[in-house]
């Protein structure tokens, strides 16, 4: 069966003096006068067509139209119990990893006051979610015991939802995301995508919070094992539509629903590149859009082998690429840097809003 994907590009910095000829992306910030047309059959690309944003709807099939309609479908704000995240503009996920093995800070934090103290500095400097995690799942990572995770977050939880913030918890099992509800999280981040736990699809819907679903590819233990793809865009992405499809059928809203394509979790270098290169497909999902490459394998890979905690500027040019195709939520480990870079972007794209011809 032959399908045809929508990817917007041409991005453009104003949609004035552009009438007609320009469309909103997600009802954000950012606007585009291209859009290619991805034919596909199977799991892979066969061509690939280039065509204006002018008059492209006349050529649409049903399903087109239906992406059409969800790239440019403004996407609702999260409401993380008290708080209102706004997605018309990009914001900055802060990582709390009260863990002693992540690949990048495990064991930064010995204990839940001093992971406290890091989540309550990253809302200072502009995170608008923290995102607290017990378990590594970094590649070669070993699954632990529920127990061990639930003690590890639930106090670091606790002690920033009380302090106002907006909490995510970053877990695939269900054991756990009861209590980090019950601690105040309000929001679900699934490596898994709803897939580790048989029982994690029926315990979100029951907990009725947003959750993103994460893209990946085989276990921690073995997803960096020499993997493989066909063509690792539209895998990605088919894979995504199936798992919303399937978090929708379990009784999780679509509306609560945000997508991850998961760089470097089960993904080799030129993966994770091509999947940021045609990172605004995923708008056709038609959910908001998290990005997660801060401190990512491949940022050393491309930067003479630089450890984990020399990859700020690699860090911040992967969100910045992002931001740039509509995503709005980007995952990091250095808020204060990224949401300044943020800022700027912002600055530059309210500047351009000033402008009349």
């Amino acid at each position: 069966m032959t399908r045809t994907l929508l990817r917007p590009t041409a991005f453009v910095d104003s949609p004035f003096g552009h009438d007609g000829n320009v469309a909103r992306l997600a009802g954000g910030m950012s606007w585009f006068a291209g859009i290619e047309l991805i034919s596909v059959e199977g799991h892979a690309r066969t061509s690939i067509e280039l065509a204006a944003v002018e008059g492209i709807q006349d050529r649409f099939d049903d399903d087109m139209a239906a992406q059409w309609a969800a790239i440019t479908a403004p996407r609702a704000p999260l409401q993380l119990g008290e708080r209102t995240i706004r997605l018309d503009q990009p914001q900055a996920m802060g990582i709390i990893n009260a863990t002693p093995d992540s690949f990048s800070d495990g064991g930064q934090f010995p204990d839940a006051a001093s992971a406290g103290e890091a989540g309550a500095r990253m809302a200072a400097d502009g995170a608008a979610i923290l995102d607290v995690g017990g378990e590594s799942t970094r590649p070669g990572a070993r699954s632990i015991w529920e127990g061990d995770e639930i003690e590890r977050i639930v106090p670091v939880i606790r002690q920033l939802a009380a302090g106002g913030a907006a909490v995510s918890v970053d877990t695939r099992k269900a054991d756990v995301m009861t209590p980090a509800v019950e601690a105040g999280a309000r929001m679900i981040n699934d490596v898994s995508a709803l897939t580790y736990d048989d029982r994690s699809s029926e315990v979100a819907a029951s907990l009725g919070v947003p959750v993103v679903l994460m893209h990946h590819k085989g276990a921690p233990e073995v997803m960096q094992d020499d993997p493989h793809y066909d063509d690792v865009l539209v895998e990605v992405y088919l894979w995504l539509e199936e798992r919303i499809a399937a978090a929708v059928e379990a009784g999780i809203s679509r509306q609560k629903i945000l997508v991850d394509p998961g760089f470097g979790f089960g993904k080799n270098v030129a993966h994770n590149l091509e999947l940021m290169n045609g990172l605004a497909l995923f708008h056709s999902l038609g959910c908001p859009l998290v990005a997660g490459a801060s401190r990512k394998r491949t940022i050393g890979a491309l930067s003479n082998e630089a450890p984990a905690d020399k990859r700020l500027g690699g860090s911040i040019a992967f969100a910045m690429k992002a931001v740039d195709q509509g995503a709005q939520i980007v995952r990091v480990h250095d808020v204060f840097e990224t949401v300044q870079a943020l800022k700027i972007w912002r600055g530059m794209r309210d500047q351009a809003l000033t402008r009349r011809l």
